[in-house]
This record gives C-alpha cells, structure tokens and sequence, in this order.
C-alpha cells in the first residue's frame, strides 16, 4: 500500500472528531464574507488545538487530550432522513476530488525485486484526498453518534441593534431544529446540547466600546465559561498589504463542498458526473454552484443571506484579505477557549452522567434484565425498522435504551481519546447487541471496539483484526451498507499497513471491490496493487495484474489520468518477459487513454509498440490495431505532408541493406550474352570474392609493370554487410546508384506502401550547404539527384520483400542516404481503409562491425563505421559493355569453337589499357600475334565451318619452326588490342575468340575479368573492371594415351643414334610411337562417331616421320566404345643454329585436308595446355623424348534433325622411352556418388605378402619384322621363343597360358592373332635353371601385332598358395608386311 503523510493514529483520531454547529446572524456572515469566506470557513484552519487539554474520567483521573480537533461546520438542516449510501451530488464530489489530484512531477520510487527494476508514485495524495473527503461525508446514522452535533455556535454581529434578541432567534433557531421532529437532519449527540455564543466584532468598521459592553452584558446573562468576544477585520479591504499573510483556507476550500451536500438534494440540480464528461479534469461554474447551494426552504432570513452569500466562497482570489496575524491569533485563541472551557467540561459531564445511569444498573442480573428489560421503562421498543427490514439491519433501538446509553458513553470517550474506558464501552455494548441480533448495531460497535483497542496506548491488548472482518462482513451482507463497510475497510488497512500485514490489507481491499462504484474499486484496487509490492518478498506480477484491475476500474470511472498511470505502471512488469498478448493490451489502452487525453505523441509511441514487435494476436485484432494506429497518426497530425515521422512498419532489416553503384546490365540481345558483372540478384561467397579480387590484383599489377600499388583496393560494386565498408565508396556522375532494402511485413494483415522513395542529404562539391529532399523543394532536388518512387508496394500477411530504390546523381560531391519516405495504409475495402493513409518515414541506421583490434576494443564494446550508405561522386569515367556472340554453353572435351566477343563503350569518356584474365586461361584465345586477326577461312574449311586454318591437297609431311613466345604472354594477363589504343564514347569493337573444351567432363565455372582505364587521367577512380562467369558443361569425347619404346628381342637392333651434322632426320632403329585412341563418349548430345583426322607432334628433339599404317585403305573412325592403336615412327630432328628455342611442328594429316597445328587456333591451345620449356641438348638424357602428341578430330552430331560436324583437339606428352602417357581422367558413375558419412571399423594392418612374380623372370625372342604374301597364303605362321629364368633357390612351378584373355575386355587390333600348337603349358623349374619354350604365332593379315598377350602364373612348388600372374614390363611388338 502507497506511503501515506499521516501516521494511523493521527488518521483515526481525525477521522472522528467532535462535531460543532455554527448559527450565524445575517450581519455576522456579512461580516465574516468580507474574507470571502463562511463563518465557519473561517475557523476551519485552526480547528487543531496547539496546546493539550485535560478531563477528569469517572473515576476522577485525570487524562490529557493532545493534538486534538474539532469539527466545525455550518447547520444545515435536511427535511429527508439521511441515506444508508452516497448522494450523487458527494459521489460527484469525490470524483471531482480524485481527478483535481494528481501525482507531483518527479515523485518516483524505485524498487529492484529479482530481476525487476520498476518505478512508480510512492505516494497517492488522491487516495488520501479521496479517503479524508469520504470520511467527512459519512452520513450520520442512529446506530453511533460519532458523526452528531455536540455543541452549536451562535454568532451575532457587535453592529446589531439588539444582539441579544438575534442570540435569542438563533437559539431557538436550534431549538427547532433539534427538538421539533421536524428535521431528520443533522443528528444531535444529547438533547441537552451545548450553546455557546460568540459576539463577533468587526475592528475596522464596528465601535468597540460598544463591543465590550455588549460582552460585558453577555457574561452577566450566560456566563464566562458559555461566550466570548471575537474580534476580526483589524485592517480593511484597500488598504496596501505590508506584510505577506498567508493563506491557510485554500486547502480546506473543497471540503466545504462536503457539508454543503449532506442536506437535501430533492432539487435534482446535483448529479454525479458521466466517465464521457470527466476527462477534463475541470469542474464546471455552475456545478460548483450547485454544490454549494442548499436545498432546504430558508428557515429564517439569516440563513437566506448566509446561503445568498455562499457563491463566493469558491471565487477566485485572496481569502482572509480583511485578516492580520493578530485576527489569525485571536480565531486561534477562541478555538482554544471554547474547546477547553466550553466543550470539553460539556464532554465530561455527560460521561459522567451516563456512567452514573449505568452503574446504578449493574445491580441487576444481566440475564434477568434481559429478560425483563420490556416490562420496564429500561427496555427498547421491540418494533421493527421501517426504513429497512430485519434481515438487514434488525431492530431499532429508541433514544432512551441503556444498550444506546452505552454506545453513546463510548463514543464521548472515543472523542475524547479515552480508548480504554470507550473500549470496554463497545465490548459491553457489542455482547448487547449480538444477544439482540441487531446486527447494524453490532458491527459499529465491533468496528470501534478494534479501532480503540488498538489506540490505546502501550498496546495492552492485541489488534481484533476479526472484529473489523466481522463487521466488513454484516456492513456488507446482512446490512446492505457499503459505506460503513467501506469507512470500515479503509481504517482496518491501515492498521494492518502499520503492523506489516500487507497481505491481509490486500485481501480486504479486494473484497471491497464491486460493481457500485468504480471509483471507489480503483482505488481500493491500487492500493491492493502497492499493498503486494511492498511486502517483505515483493509480488511483482500481483501487483501489475491489479495494478491493470485498477486501470479498467478508473477508466471506467471517467479517472483517465489515473487509468493512464495505472497501466503505465503495470507495463514494467510485462514488458520485454514473453506476455505479448498482455502487452498488447496494455499498449493499446494506453494509447488510447493517451489520444482521450490530447496526448497525441505517447498514443502514437504506444500503437508503435504494438506493431513492431511480433505479435501473437488473431489478423482480425491486429487490422484494428493498425487502423487504430493509422487513425491517432493521422489525427495528431504527426503524419502530415509537411512533416513525415517514423513509422514501425514495415520492418525494415538495415543490416541487410545493399548498395549497387552502376547501371543495370542490359539484356541479351537476339544471339549476344551480356557479361554477367555483378548484381543483386547473385549471392555473395567469400571465396568467390577473394577469387576476383586475385585476378584483380594480377591486372593491376600487370598495368603497372608487375608491381602493384600500396593503395590498391578491390572494386567493389555491391556493398553489404560481409564486405569491407568502412571506406565511403566511390560512386560515379551520371551512373545509378541502387539501394536494395529487405521490407518484413510481421503482421497477418496486408500493408499497402506507396510513393516509396529513399531520402538523402547531398553536399555538392564547393558548396557549404548540405541539401535534402525532405526539406528541399522538387525543383532542386532534381537539379541534383534524380530520385526513384515506386507508386505502389503492397506487403502480404508476414511477408519479407526486397525494394530496389534507384538515385541518378547530377553533381558530383558526398551523398547521404538516410532512410525511407512512403506513404502507409491498411488494405481493405471499406472507404474508410482508403481515407487511413499516412505519410512517414524510416531512418536507414547500419551499425557496424564490432572492432577487435586493440585492448580497449577487446575489453568494450565499439563498433566501426558502415559507410556504404555514404558515397563520394566522383568525374565521369568510362563504362565498358562486353557482348559475347555464338557463345556455346556446352562442349565436347578439347572441341574447338570459334565465337566473337564485341566492345562498347556506352559513356561520354574514352576507354583505353583493355585487358583480360580469367581462372581458365586455357579456356580461350585471341589468336597469337603472328597470326592476321581475323585468320583467314580456307575454302576447304569454310565449307565445314571450321575454326581451324586448314590447307587442301594430298597429304604431306610439313616441318614448321614455331617460337612459343609468338604464342605465349609474359602472364596470364592479355592485352586486347584496340585500334588507335583508344575506344571513344559509343564506340564498339569485335574480335574473334577461339574456345576448348575443358579436358575433363562435368560443368566448369569460368571466370573472366575485364580491366580497363579512362582517358582522362588524376581521378579518384583510376580503373575499372567488369566481372562475367560462363558455366560451361562439357561431355566426354575422346581418351588418348601415348607410349614409345624399342622393340625387344635378339633381332632388335641398338637404336642408332643421328649425326649432330646432318641436316636431314636421321631414322634411329626401333623407335616407335603408339597412341591409342578409344571413343569414350556414350552417345551424349547426340554424337554418332569420331573421325581421327590428323596427328601432330611438337618438340625440340623429336617428331614423328611416318605413319605405320598397314591397311591403307581404313578410315580412322570410332563409334561408341570403340578403340584405335596408331603406330608413329619418331625420329630426332635438327634445327638450325638460329632457332635453338623453337618447336618443331609435324603434322601427320590421315584425310584430305590438313591442319596448320602451328597456326591459331591450335597452336595457341597446344601452347597454353602444355608445359613446354626449351632445354639444351646436354641436359636430356639418351632415353627422354619431351614430344607432345596433338590429336585433332571431327565428330558428327545430330541436333534437330541435322548432322553437324564440331571438331577438336587432344594433347599427349611424352617424356621418356618406354613411358606410358596415363589416361586423362573422366568422371565416371562412381565418382559422382555422394560422399557417405559414417563410421566403419578400422581395417587390421594388412600381413606382406611374399610377391611370387619374382621368382620367375621371363623373355620372348621373335624377329623384329616378317614379311608374307598374303595373296598366296592366308595364314602367316612366326616361330617364337618363350625363355623361363627361376631367380630363386627353391623349386617352383610355372604354368603358361597362351589363349588368355580377361572376361569383359575388348579386342585390342594387336592382339587379333592366334597362337597354334600347344596352348598351355605347366613346367616344374628348379633352382635358378632356366628353360626355353618354341611357340608358335599364326597372322591373318599385315599390321603391328603385340605378342605379350599369353599369361604366366608362378608359385613356389611345396606351397599350397594360389598362383600369382607375372607381370609383363612392356609390349612384344612384331611388325608384318605384306609382301
């Protein structure tokens, strides 16, 4: 419960206090309305005694009276008999009370509970307005006589004529009312009541002799104890004020409005003020009168002048002007004077009085008396209430029962701070009741007996707590009076707050709530709500649930200041801790507390809230919530045309922001591919960005003659957040500045954007003032930046979409972007969807990467600055588009394709220093330099299309010298020629360019990169590059493998080596070249076969001289899966003394036309593919080659119904005798599985195994050549000799196998022949015996026969191991001719 100023005791003790009348003449008001105020306005400030008073109780002990106040209100008599509840004019008055105050600016108290921290009003002073004012309006009732008159006030004027006949009017004035039964209204204490007259003398205006004999006379007549002489208005009204009097009845002004309202209200004037017509907070003139005003027919023409005169007393304006301190003191001193000589005695006697009657009944036996109490004159009237039946309120008690006699004893004692005698008064009083079933009767007498045991002082008896619950209980349920449960309710909490007892408090409170009054809920609600945050272990959740209780009460109530605060208070609670639909809630109350109360920016903040964050409401709540939102917006006129504020949707994700700088590539037109450069629309890959800023650096440094820059930064042309951005960026004049913003819609709902453009601040270069297009008009904006709108940009229900917002700088100098402007409405149907449109906008606001570098970083957080939303604009500079025409995207291992690649320049700047490299420098050509650029078309070749140079005619052995630099650049930079070195604005240029076929299958990404530099020198951007990727998938063609080597056996000679001296080639003995060829290609994109056309050597050494081909008439064709052996006689070649570095090209063409392969494109390639280093003749050895084999093809494809012929080219680098070239790999089946993750058991190491091939060495003998007319025989039949060597000590056992052929493998054409005789053989060997076997091999026709075909297996002759083949070390080649 909130803190309250007033301890508990001063707040009961003032809670019931002695109530005075006041009387007054017509001249006596007059002369008190001087000071704007009533007579008893008048004394109401000092009606708290100063001083201690002392009474003497029935034992005659005296007891001291401290701090003491009397009530003094003015006697307003009342026809109707006082309700049981509040009159609508008092539940005005409270509400009017409750919304006049509010909580002082700054008075916040801060709690930390757990992980809470919350701030709140300690304090409620409109509570305790409320509490106090409600106390004082409690209707008086005959069950107690807290609330009657004990004394009445009759106040004459000194000026009167006769004051003792306007003394005697008043006092039977009071006698009538009082005694006449007329009244119902006010109630008396005693009927004996207590009159004390009061000669009021005006000082500036009145005779003061004549006062004082007028008191002198009143002393005589009624004695000292009964008046007295007050004198006022010791200065007048004009005169000039010397000294500052304070003011004390400002204060104490509302409470008249209290006493004024307990009469009669049958006029109807009053009513209680509708929650529509309290937001103001304001009370209207004519309420006020009509609070102030009575409603009784005057009872004498002073009371017509005193109620004539009551509309000032609110008027605006000093009160007690006509007063000095010495009036202040004399009001002070009659207040004093009267208590303690006029009251207090009069309050004494009477306790004993009625002490003295109950004594002299105590004789009796409680139960006799009981039992008999009807029959004498001490018994009560047993007539039922008529106003209210039994089950309610019980029976009625009249004026004279002893039961009241007691009641009445307790209450004098009570006022008086006589707790212990008043309690033993209401315990006694209580049992009486009980006994009687007067159950209204009882619980006053219960409420009061707690309410004196615990005041009474050193505590001898523990707080009744049941006591008050009892009596909470009856008010409430049996006697149907809510105010007495409330009086009750209020005292019990903060006697229960005093001892700690926070929890019992809370649950009183609580159980006061109702649906009678929401006022009074609210309140009783959060003062429930500070009851459980200020317990021992705070309830924080408790206190925000009643907290938002109390909120709806309030607002309910018409309080929507108080409702605002409330939930303000309970949104700490909720906030940011997963209760979204309570946070909704809350958010959109106070937003709309926040508009009822011209509070346009915290209704706009708190719609905001609900609609940035996600919420987990249904899409029909949340269109009412974004309407609503749209509605206060524009209401407030926050979201104007003049002014655009931030708006929360959508969401815009800034770390997702990119930045383009360039324009758009254009399309591809008919048959051209544009170069694919950078755009938003592909994903960035760190590797992939390393990959270009390498090939970047190499042209660079390629530029500058190998060296590249200290300053050399990459291009970047897409900014976001994975690249480096703490430069601002260079953006260039005239060019397209793109801006691509990732929009989320969180809502289920649709949003519809429109007139979507970016907002920007620009400083032209040379200017000092900075330009914006929020603030700026059209006109020079444009002359600026050319600014992008999208019209329109409609949102789905939680969808994320990308807007890309285009700027065209015009100037050039350092730009801004700072965020979005749009126009925002809700989609929808209705008309009114349409007319919710609002203007506003979203800063762009990137943070950036956290920095790490130094100790102060590492040991705070400190971010770096993101400037890719901040460009420089920089002078024109070139802009360089790349075309690309019969551009392929999928090729044949090795084919060859000639395509064209166009320039152009499409800006206002020259271009010049054109270069090119690319991840697959073997992937293309531009011809070499001695070759014309456009390489002329042979007719043969143009009628296949070939993108070979090809000459016609029979077939020939040509020798060309080629040098590789005529083919090779210092780099992989190349240079493109431009003609004139420049390429001027809109011009254009077109090349040819020769393609390969990657040699291995599958889909290869190529990368190219274009650089080139501007004209114009010194600007801030010295180069520019244009990216282009081509993904090239290529299939299977051909396999090529090479080997050379001497023929073995007896008949093969020593290889002769050539005469340095000699011109000519010189053909050694033996030194063959087989390349094999085989057609790997399973019919894919529709290819039927393979034509070997021509085979090429490269070398320094060697080349190949003839063709050993005996079936002349064969056509080197291969269909799918097909194989081929080509046999090639190489020899050494001399060059001359002055091409010590060249290459020797020979080309063995086997069709009709032939191949320049020292021509582009295929020496290019060859070139390129090749690792081709020049060595002296002293660094190879005898048996090293270094001879490159080049194999060009024709393939035939079918597409669309038309055969067309691609053509290709295959290399084999030989380097040593006797080696055999190894298969280009292609992927196969297996290769292209997914990699399975799992774990497998780890194999044991593997035992060695003893290799039995090398027990056994073997050697076959046959002559190295053999002639046979085939004409007159068919068959050709070769003697053989097959030698077995045992190596070892120990026996073993050979088996030869002369028809083996492994299952699956295809007929080589050098093994088509036939072994006759005995085919398998099986010899026990001894050791180290060696052994000879005739064999005998039979041919059908002339060609090169491998005769290592037959198998020899071999194990040791005492094991039971399986036996092991021998490996054969190299082919058994015999050459027949036919003769």
């Amino acid at each position: 419960m909130a803190q309250c100023v007033q301890s508990v005791q001063e707040l009961v003790q003032d809670s019931f206090t002695p109530m005075v009348a006041v009387l007054c003449s017509a001249e006596a008001e007059r002369v008190s309305r001087r000071n704007r105020l009533s007579f008893a306005e008048l004394l109401r400030p000092f009606c708290r005694l100063t001083s201690e008073g002392h009474i003497r109780d029935p034992n005659n002990a005296v007891l001291q009276v401290k701090g003491l106040r009397i009530s003094v209100t003015s006697l307003s008599p009342s026809l109707k008999a006082p309700s049981s509840s509040l009159t609508p004019a008092q539940r005005s008055t409270l509400h009017h009370i409750v919304l006049s105050s509010q909580p002082p600016e700054g008075a916040l108290s801060s709690i930390t509970a757990g992980d809470y921290q919350l701030s709140f009003t300690g304090t409620t002073p409109w509570f305790e307005a409320y509490r106090e004012a409600f106390l004082q309006t409690m209707p008086s009732s005959d069950h107690e006589f807290l609330n009657h008159y004990l004394a009445c006030l009759l106040v004459v004027s000194s000026s009167e004529a006769v004051p003792f006949e306007q003394f005697l009017k008043l006092s039977q004035e009071q006698h009538q009312v009082q005694h006449s039964g007329e009244y119902s209204a006010p109630k008396w204490f005693i009927p004996n009541t207590l009159k004390y007259y009061v000669l009021l003398h005006d000082v500036s205006q009145g005779d003061d002799h004549r006062a004082e004999t007028v008191y002198e006379d009143m002393k005589q007549r009624y004695g000292t104890q009964g008046c007295y002489l007050l004198k006022i208005n010791s200065r007048t009204e004009g005169a000039s004020e010397e000294e500052q009097i304070p003011d004390p009845w400002s204060q104490y002004l509302h409470k008249s409005y209290l006493h004024s309202v307990d009469g009669d209200s049958t006029s109807g004037s009053v009513t209680a003020e509708a929650p529509e017509q309290a937001d103001t907070g304001e009370v209207s003139h004519n309420h006020s009168q009509a609070l102030d005003t009575g409603a009784l027919p005057p009872l004498s023409a002073c009371d017509t002048g005193r109620r004539a005169s009551d509309s000032t007393s609110g008027a605006p304006g000093g009160h007690g002007t006509c007063l000095t301190l010495n009036d202040h003191d004399r009001i002070r001193q009659f207040i004093q004077e009267f208590t303690f000589r006029g009251l207090l005695p009069h309050i004494e006697k009477n306790i004993r009085q009625l002490n003295d009657q109950l004594v002299s009944r105590k004789g009796l036996s409680r139960s006799l008396f009981t039992a008999t109490k009807k029959w004498f004159g001490g018994g009560k009237a047993p007539e039922k209430s008529v106003a209210e039946p039994k089950s309610t309120s019980g029976l009625l008690y009249p004026p004279e029962a002893p039961e009241l006699q007691i009641r009445k004893m307790a209450d004098l004692c009570f006022l008086v701070q006589h707790y212990e005698l008043a309690y033993s008064c209401y315990h006694t009083a209580k049992k009486d009741f009980l006994s009687d079933q007067a159950m209204l009767y009882a619980a006053g007498a219960l409420e009061m007996a707690a309410v004196s045991a615990f005041l009474q002082p050193g505590a001898p008896r523990p707080y009744p707590a049941h006591y008050m619950d009892t009596a909470i209980q009856t008010y409430k349920d049996t006697c149907r009076n809510m105010v007495l449960a409330e009086r009750c309710t209020l005292l019990s909490v903060e006697i229960l707050k005093s001892q700690g007892k926070y929890a019992e408090a809370a649950t009183l409170l609580i159980k006061m709530t109702s649906e009678d009054s929401d006022l009074r809920s609210a309140l009783l609600l959060e003062q429930a709500a500070h009851c459980f945050i200020n317990m021992r272990t705070p309830m924080v959740r408790k206190f925000a649930f009643h907290m938002i209780l109390a909120g709806h009460r309030f607002s309910k109530a018409g309080q929507r200041r108080h409702a605002l605060r409330c939930y303000c208070h309970a949104m700490q609670v909720y906030q940011g801790r997963g209760w979204s639909l309570a946070e909704d809630h809350i958010n959109f109350t106070i937003g709309r507390q926040s508009f009822t109360l011209q509070r346009p920016d915290r209704a706009v903040e708190a719609f905001k809230v609900i609609l940035e964050k996600e919420s987990q409401q249904t899409a029909t709540q949340q269109g009412a919530f974004l309407r609503e939102y749209l509605y206060v917006f524009k209401q407030s006129g926050v979201g104007g045309t003049e002014t655009c504020s931030d708006l929360p949707l959508p969401c815009i994700q800034s770390s997702a922001t990119r930045v383009y700088f360039g324009p758009e590539r254009r399309p591809a037109e008919g048959e051209k591919q544009a170069a694919t450069h950078v755009s938003l629309d592909q994903e960035y890959d760190q590797d992939n960005a390393a990959m270009w800023c390498q090939l970047e650096l190499q042209l660079v440094s390629a530029a500058h003659r190998g060296i590249a820059p200290v300053a050399f930064q990459p291009t970047q042309y897409c900014l976001h957040s994975q690249t480096d951005n703490l430069r601002r960026p260079l953006a260039v004049l005239q060019e397209p500045i793109i801006v691509e913003v990732l929009l989320r819609n969180p809502l289920k709902v649709a949003l519809s954007l429109s007139e979507l453009t970016l907002l920007w601040r620009f400083t032209a270069d040379g200017a000092s003032t900075e330009l914006s297009n929020e603030d700026t008009s059209a006109v020079l904006t444009e002359e600026v930046m050319t600014n992008e709108v999208i019209a329109d940009f409609p949102l789905a229900p939680e969808e994320t979409k990308v807007a890309r917002l285009k700027l065209v700088p015009r100037r050039t100098g350092q730009l801004s972007v700072t965020g979005l402007g749009y126009s925002l409405s809700a989609t929808g149907d209705t008309a009114e969807a349409d007319m919710l449109v609002v203007r506003g906008r979203q800063e762009l606001k990137i943070q950036g990467p956290r920095l790490n570098q130094t100790k102060e970083d590492k040991m705070s957080v400190r971010h770096g600055r993101d400037q890719r939303l901040h460009p420089i604009i920089t002078a024109p500079m070139p802009l360089l588009e790349v075309f690309f025409l019969q551009f392929p995207s999928a090729l044949l291992c090795g084919e060859i394709r000639k395509a064209y690649i166009e320039f152009c320049n499409m800006s206002s700047v020259g271009l010049c220093g054109l270069r090119v490299v690319s991840t697959h420098p073997t992937f293309f050509t531009f011809g070499s330099a001695t070759s014309s650029p456009l390489t002329p078309l042979t007719p043969g070749s143009a009628e296949n299309c070939s993108a070979y140079k090809t000459v016609t005619g029979v077939p020939q052995h040509s020798h060309v010298l080629v040098s590789a630099q005529d083919f090779l650049q210092p780099s992989s930079v190349i240079s493109i020629p431009i003609e004139g070195g420049v390429l001027r604005p809109g011009e254009s240029m077109q090349l040819p360019l020769w393609l390969r076929g990657p040699d291995k299958e599958g889909v290869h990404e190529i990368n190219f990169l274009f650089y080139y530099e501007s004209t114009e020198k010194g600007g801030k951007i010295s180069h520019r590059v244009l990216r282009h990727t081509v993904f090239i998938c290529s299939s299977r063609s051909l396999s090529v493998t090479a080997s050379a080597c001497h023929t073995p056996g007896p008949a093969l000679s020593t290889p002769h080596q050539p005469d340095p001296h000699q011109s000519n080639p010189v053909q050694p003995s033996g030194t063959l070249v087989f390349v094999d060829v085989e057609n790997v290609n399973l019919s894919e994109a529709g290819v039927r076969e393979f034509h070997i056309v021509q085979v090429s050597s490269c070398g320094q050494r060697w080349c190949l001289q003839t063709c050993i081909n005996p079936s002349h008439n064969k056509e080197w064709r291969l269909s799918s899966r097909e194989r081929a052996k080509l046999c090639f006689r190489a020899v050494q070649c001399r060059a001359p003394s002055d091409a010590a570095d060249k290459f020797t090209f020979v080309d063995m063409n086997l069709a009709n036309e032939r191949v320049v392969s020292s021509a582009t494109p295929c020496g290019d390639f060859f070139f390129r593919c090749c690792d081709t280093k020049s060595q002296s003749p002293t660094e190879l050895s005898p048996t090293e080659l270094d001879l490159h084999i080049i194999v060009i093809w024709k393939a035939f494809v079918v597409e669309d119904n038309k055969q067309l012929i691609l053509e290709g080219q295959l290399h084999v680098a030989l380097q040593d005798i006797g080696q055999k070239t190894p298969e280009l790999h292609n992927l196969d089946t297996a290769d292209m599985m997914l990699l399975r993750f799992r774990s497998e058991p780890a194999l044991p190491p593997a035992v060695p195994k003893l290799d039995f091939s090398e027990l056994v060495r073997t050697n076959l003998s046959y002559p190295e050549s053999h002639s046979h007319a085939f004409g007159s025989s068919s068959m050709c039949v070769v003697c053989v000799s097959l030698t077995l060597t045992n190596m070892s000590v120990s026996a073993a056992q050979v088996s030869v196998e002369l028809q083996h052929r492994n299952s699956g493998e295809a007929a080589d054409p050098c093994t088509l022949f036939s072994w006759v005789g005995k085919s398998q053989y099986r010899v026990m060997l001894g050791p180290e015996e060696v052994r000879c076997l005739p064999l005998h091999a039979c041919f059908y026709s002339a060609g090169v026969y491998d005769l290592s075909s037959c198998r020899v297996l071999v194990r040791p002759a005492q094991s039971d191991a399986l036996p092991e083949s021998i490996h054969s070390h190299g082919p058994a080649l015999i050459v027949i001719n036919n003769a």
